[in-house]
């Protein structure tokens, strides 16, 4: 584990309309990585937009 994981614990990720996912961000809190997600999606594109947090481990778990 990094210092990264432990003080930016949320992510914000893109579906597109193939199902591919991509990591747009990391941010330090919900609320952040909310309020970028909400941002994202209201543009109107057919992108999926989410937050999750990475887990202890490393790897993103949804919350």
């Amino acid at each position: 584990m990094n210092d990264s994981t432990i003080t930016l614990p949320w992510l914000v990720v893109r579906q597109d309309d193939n199902g591919n996912r991509y990591r747009v961000g990391r941010y330090a809190t919900r609320a952040e990585a909310q309020k970028i997600a909400d941002s994202l999606d209201s543009r109107g594109h057919k992108q999926l937009y989410w937050v999750e947090r990475i887990a202890q481990n490393g790897s993103s778990a949804d919350n």
